[in-house]
């Protein structure tokens, strides 16, 4: 769910799957077989979009491109202290139109185009469900129309590496690409990442909201608390659990390209001493007691995962969930009170929560 255009995600469907066809093929190799994909584009407003992303999840679908023109306007009002010295002319035309999901689906895969289809129905409900006023008399989800292309993956498959750059997350945090030069600042922690066919370079909300979270709550002695993240992706919050001090973390992700990738971070940023990653669904199976929990899923997930996230918690530990809307926030909360929590804190960035629990008394 990056924005400016960035390819994010993991699963099925997806140029990324071109990725793990070719491997580390050069551009003229790639072009002489390429894949070729149903490429949707989806315009909407805002709201809209957050409305089209939480569909789409539900839906399975992990991995979608998101080019907002709002992005591109904080950057120009410097709302972030951090905001950045230099912008290409170029990006700064076109401010005024409507954000665009952009989705690809393998041409010769029945499924995907089958999943195609279940979206563009989708997107219609919506519609329909806005004409009727469901979403309210003031709700504007934008136009909500569709476009269909046949693309191949020779023209695209690294290009949203342009949009991905170093990003200051927090006061000390900067995650960068691999791919991209940095100098850190005195008291600066990098996280070197290459998302591959995961989720998580760090830039959406979701990401940063975490890891203020859990600069947070690891406090002053972070090499005494242990870590699991639940659903790691990329491993990226795993990373800056190690970078922050912690020497005992454990990540899982269900997806087995996932953690490829996610060993492939861990490397890059010489935590495997600190950093395990294996390969399951949620806990189920998984015998690790934790000071920090964390978990960057989505609603539905996180309020599964509330109950068993209680067992593998230290009795003075916390329970940090993002992936969460804010429209969902109490509905997650309740869910998180129910399993033996109270709520601590609960932090917001535009359409997203984080909430951090503690096990109540």
């Amino acid at each position: 769910m990056e924005t400016s255009g960035c390819t994010v995600g993991a699963r099925a469907w997806t140029l990324q799957k071109a990725q793990k066809k070719f491997g580390e093929a050069d551009n003229k190799n790639i072009r002489e077989d390429t894949m070729r994909y149903l490429e949707l584009k989806i315009q909407a407003s805002e709201q809209g979009v957050e409305q089209i992303t939480a569909l789409l999840l539900g839906m399975g679908i992990t991995e979608m491109s998101i080019d907002d023109p709002h992005d591109m306007d904080d950057i120009l009002q410097k709302k972030h202290e951090y905001g950045w010295d230099y912008i290409e002319d170029n990006l700064k035309e076109n401010l005024d139109r409507e954000p665009v999901i952009s989705l690809y689906f393998d041409e010769a895969d029945p499924k995907a185009q089958q999943m195609a289809v279940m979206v563009k129905d989708g997107i219609s409900a919506l519609q329909r469900r806005q004409q009727a006023g469901e979403f309210g008399q003031q709700a504007d989800l934008g136009s909500l129309t569709v476009t269909e292309n046949i693309v191949d993956d020779g023209d695209w498959k690294d290009k949203w590496k342009e949009f991905f750059k170093p990003t200051k997350v927090t006061d000390r945090i900067v995650v960068k690409p691999t791919w991209e030069e940095y100098t850190p600042k005195e008291d600066e922690l990098v996280i070197e990442i290459d998302p591959g066919m995961a989720f998580g370079t760090g830039t959406h909300e979701t990401t940063s909201l975490c890891m203020k979270l859990m600069e947070k709550y690891l406090g002053d002695r972070p090499e005494e608390k242990k870590i699991l993240d639940v659903g790691c992706g990329s491993g990226i919050l795993s990373i800056c659990g190690a970078l922050l001090g912690s020497r005992d973390i454990l990540g899982i992700e269900i997806d087995e390209d996932a953690v490829r990738v996610a060993h492939e971070n861990v490397e890059e940023n010489h935590v495997e001493d600190a950093v395990k990653v294996i390969q399951g669904d949620l806990t189920k199976g998984v015998d690790f007691m934790a000071d920090v929990i964390v978990a960057n899923l989505m609603a539905d997930l996180v309020m599964l995962l509330s109950a068993d996230a209680r067992k593998h918690l230290t009795a003075d530990g916390v329970f940090i969930s993002s992936g969460i809307l804010v429209e969902k926030e109490e509905k997650v909360s309740a869910a998180i009170r129910e399993a033996g929590f109270r709520i601590v804190e609960i932090a917001e960035d535009g359409e997203w929560c984080a909430i951090a629990a503690v096990p109540a008394e």
